[in-house]
């Protein structure tokens, strides 16, 4: 890391946000205790890391990147196995099984096995299973990748209770709706250093224009549809023309005319913030 000085505060969402390798596992890591300090400071519940680590993992919940459940047991298995960790008692988390199956819409599944769900079941078991020891902060590490919108839109559901209830959420995601959706407050990082900070709302108002129109076709033909057009950023990418500007009735007035050019008109969001702050290209 590079420097990254950020403030997480109780009961709200904060998003960690950043292309593949900018730093968002290794401050996860951090925070959890999972990786040495090398320089600066780090407090957790007002407690230094990673000497606090064990005491600090017992108030935090985590939801890994990818599920990793026990397939020889079945859901209340899981959540039971998990709870011992904590030193939770069979009895005290047999009274909070019915919470946390309803809270993963598991309900009629406790007694199924693990290789019997389907990915969004594992996903909402892995998700119940990080709140066995009523942690005060969730790390979410992308909840909702690879899942379907319904199974996505239930999860977001849950954890907007979550935040309802106290809890406070890091969450670290690639779909850029989701952290628009959920977060209260943000960071855009890349290699190590953070790039930018605040609500996404404040964000989108603050980086980018606030409406977009996408061109579709034979790129010369569409770049001619743009002469002339005051205020109007342009970037490529293939065949497609991204057009940001204050107003472009102008540019779709233009495009009645050219029907050979399909176009999407839109405001703007925070994926177009955070291409533009962290660029186009590709990273592996």
């Amino acid at each position: 890391m590079r420097g990254i000085d950020l403030e997480v505060w109780p009961g709200q969402c904060f998003g960690l946000l950043g292309p593949n390798g900018a730093g968002k596992t290794t401050t996860i890591k951090l925070i959890l205790g999972q990786s040495p300090l090398t320089g600066g400071r780090l407090n957790v519940f007002g407690q230094s890391m990673p000497k606090a680590a064990r005491q600090v993992r017992s108030r935090i919940g985590v939801v890994p990147q990818t599920d990793n459940l026990d397939p020889d047991f079945t859901v209340a298995e899981n959540l039971q196995v998990y709870a011992s960790y904590f030193g939770i008692t069979l009895q005290q988390i047999t009274g909070r099984m019915d919470y946390l199956l309803e809270f993963g819409a598991l309900a009629d599944r406790a007694g199924t096995k693990i290789d019997a769900l389907s990915g969004g079941m594992k996903r909402r078991l892995t998700i119940a299973r990080a709140l066995v020891n009523e942690p005060e902060l969730i790390v979410l590490d992308e909840p909702t990748t690879g899942l379907d919108p319904q199974v996505r839109h239930l999860i977001w559901a849950r954890l907007r209770d979550l935040k309802q209830t106290g809890k406070t959420l890091l969450l670290t995601s690639h779909y850029m709706e989701e952290a628009e959706r959920l977060c209260d407050e943000l960071v855009i990082i890349d290699e190590g250093q953070i790039l930018t900070q605040g609500s996404p709302r404040t964000l989108i108002e603050t980086h980018v224009e606030p409406e977009v129109l996408e061109l579709h076709g034979e790129p010369n033909k569409a770049r001619k549809i743009f002469d002339g057009i005051p205020d109007c950023r342009i970037e490529s990418v293939g065949d497609t023309l991204y057009c940001y500007a204050n107003d472009v009735k102008s540019l779709t007035h233009r495009l009645e005319n050219h029907p050979e050019l399909s176009f999407l008109h839109r405001p703007a969001t925070l994926e177009d913030v955070f291409l533009k702050i962290t660029g186009r290209d590709l990273r592996e």
